[in-house]
């Protein structure tokens, strides 16, 4: 699932009180209510591990699904100068936020994907799923099939597997879902890029242009 639209969000994180993302306030002030804050903590909390340099003064969160169409195509493409003209050099940093959109097998392999970072591998496990990528809801995400890129990253296979048999990240996986919902995502992969001062959402998989004139934008204020 994707989308063309870039959409500039002047919002203060954490700063003052002002535009509202779907319901969040940049900061409750007084009488607004019990809306969550909408800060660049928050957005960080509940992804994957931060890749590159978590003090880079621009973040790209990523929302995804391990059986999206255009989120495999965003990950063998674009993803890959990203990570070595901002990630690499230190002038951003990575997050990827699951949005397990395309039902069960979705959830299932972002559960795996949290059972192999308990193990400290989750980038390796992350990439071996997309690598292995084999289409929308056609029955490749299975226990063994997970097993198997566990296998293939090194992880142990006895401590992945009861990870995997108490279903000990599906709660985390369903509310991150929801979280993104919450926010305004609706489509995979849509990205969050911010500093300090503004957030940039891009939706869907869109050409390097599209990161390299948000990412600049950001840079400008700073």
């Amino acid at each position: 699932m994707h989308g063309s639209a870039m959409v500039a969000i002047t919002l203060a994180l954490g700063i003052g009180a002002g535009a509202m993302l779907a319901g969040y306030h940049a900061q409750a002030s007084p009488g607004a209510g019990d809306a969550p804050a909408l800060t660049a903590k928050g957005l960080r909390e509940g992804g994957s591990p931060v890749m590159g340099d978590p003090g880079a003064p621009v973040t790209i969160v990523e929302y995804g699904d391990y059986q999206c169409t255009f989120c495999y195509r965003f990950h063998q493409t674009t993803l890959n100068a990203i990570l070595e003209r901002y990630v690499e050099t230190g002038r951003a940093s990575l997050v990827f936020k699951d949005f397990a959109l395309n039902g069960p097998d979705s959830v299932l392999a972002a559960e795996a994907s949290h059972c192999a970072g308990d193990q400290g591998a989750y980038w390796g496990y992350h990439d071996e799923i997309y690598g292995n990528w084999g289409g929308e809801r056609t029955g490749w995400v299975t226990r063994d099939a997970l097993a198997g890129f566990a296998a293939a990253v090194g992880l142990d296979a006895e401590e992945f597997g009861a990870c995997m048999d108490r279903r000990a990240h599906r709660a985390a996986v369903l509310e991150a879902y929801e979280a993104g919902r919450e926010i305004g995502i609706d489509a995979t992969p849509s990205f969050l890029i911010f500093n300090d001062e503004r957030v940039i959402k891009i939706r869907g998989n869109q050409p390097l242009e599209a990161f390299e004139r948000a990412i600049g934008g950001l840079a400008d204020q700073t």
